[in-house]
């Protein structure tokens, strides 16, 4: 049986857009991104290579 009460914590929200993190029921921490219709789920160690991948971009556009 799963268990439909799955923890969230919104992160930040802006208009638009959305970040929110969820602790699943085996433990894994999982981030989410919602871009306006378009979610994305990142288990933790991809969420740290996606931040450095804004990181590197937001360095390279200033």
């Amino acid at each position: 049986m799963m268990d439909d009460n799955i923890p969230t914590e919104t992160i930040a929200e802006t208009e638009n857009f959305m970040t929110w993190i969820s602790e699943e029921p085996d433990g894994e921490t999982v981030f989410h991104v919602e871009l306006s219709t378009i979610t994305l789920h990142f288990f933790r160690e991809d969420w740290e290579e996606f931040l450095q991948l804004m990181k590197e971009t937001l360095k390279s556009v200033k």
